[in-house]
């Protein structure tokens, strides 16, 4: 099998099939417990040493595609699609304007091959876990640095990815910069926070190199103490004009009923206390936070580049997610059903991307 097969489909065994159960006695909150508003503070780790300890458990199972990170293979897929389908979109538009103006190309054009769509572009995967969507980022030709709070999944990551040469993995133990050598790896990995990658780059190569082309944090940001905090670190990570991804679940009746009662309470798909209710987070909130004054990604009046207007999906773009046990597989929502009353596809799961303005 080609080392790049690593990014196909994964099944759920069929006896683990997500069934519908009717809702116990719960009153759900309308506001989120854990604010999502900026703050001045200066910046320390917003990891929760919980989850940390809860993952890292989970760390020698990592890669197996019916453990329990099943429904973590499963959706891969469709987090690679996503990511790659919207980068080409956004390619597309600026090559539109690019032409209308007359600009030459400075830089080089992103690929449209199945394998090295990310050649040329430095990639970030925060909260990487032991590299399933790491490695899957590699395989499509992106300088990839893979980081995360537990040193037993940077560990397992390393381990898996040192499995295949192709991949080209730094020779580091986790521990040290891998990043300083950039250039000469195509995936590193590092046992490191995100707030403290943000000082130690910043540090040694200066604001503006500290940055990436490519951040994702998908599964992540329901798993922190301070999930505006992390926000702002990841914006800082961002190159302008580079693009921020993230997978998380908004906090509703049905995704308490999905991932808690049923996923853990019902089937064990996850082990209990994977999730915790009152940190999922709305996509209304995440374009609030974005659009506030402090952050400035959604401008009241849309960036124009050169007179040409871009509709609000190349600004950023919500889509929901939904797991078919039928299949075994996820589905990304269809664009239209988010004029649908309530929104119907961004109830559980979805996945959330923006980018840097230019300027």
């Amino acid at each position: 099998m080609s080392p790049r097969g690593a990014t196909t489909s994964s099944r759920i065994p069929r006896g683990k099939q997500l069934v519908l159960l009717a809702p116990s006695c719960r009153s759900f909150s309308t506001t989120s417990s854990k604010s999502l508003r900026t703050s001045s503070a200066s910046p320390s780790s917003s990891l929760d040493p919980q989850s940390v300890a809860h993952f890292s458990r989970l760390s020698q199972q990592w890669w197996s595609p019916t453990g329990e990170t099943a429904l973590l293979h499963a959706m891969n897929p469709v987090r690679i699609r996503f990511i790659k389908e919207k980068l080409a979109e956004v390619r597309a538009w600026d090559d539109s304007v690019r032409e209308a103006a007359s600009k030459p190309e400075h830089e080089a054009p992103l690929c449209d091959g199945e394998w090295d769509w990310l050649q040329g572009l430095e990639c970030l995967d925060v909260g990487c876990g032991a590299g399933l969507l790491t490695e899957s980022l590699a395989r499509a030709s992106g300088r990839v640095h893979g980081i995360d709070a537990s040193s037993s999944n940077i560990h397992m990551a390393i381990s898996h990815a040192s499995q295949d040469p192709a991949l080209h993995l730094h020779p580091s133990n986790g521990a040290s910069k891998p990043w300083a050598d950039r250039h000469q790896a195509s995936l590193s990995y590092q046992h490191i926070t995100a707030e403290d990658l943000l000082a130690e780059r910043s540090a040694a190569l200066g604001q503006n190199e500290a940055q990436y082309d490519v951040v994702t944090a998908m599964e992540v940001i329901e798993h922190v103490n301070q999930p505006a905090q992390f926000l702002q670190t990841l914006t800082q990570l961002v190159k302008p004009g580079g693009h921020l991804f993230l997978s998380t679940i908004a906090r509703t009746p049905l995704s308490y009923l999905l991932t808690i009662l049923v996923a853990e309470r019902a089937l064990d798909l996850v082990s209990r206390g994977t999730h915790n209710h009152s940190q999922y987070i709305d996509p209304s909130e995440l374009v609030g936070f974005f659009s506030d004054t402090k952050v400035g990604w959604i401008r009241p009046k849309e960036e124009q580049r050169d007179n040409i207007v871009p509709t609000q999906r190349l600004l950023h773009e919500s889509r929901g997610v939904a797991y078919l046990p039928w299949k075994g597989i996820w589905q990304l929502a269809p664009r239209w059903t988010k004029g649908l009353p309530l929104n119907p596809s961004e109830q559980a799961n979805y996945f959330f991307w923006i980018r840097r303005p230019v300027s």
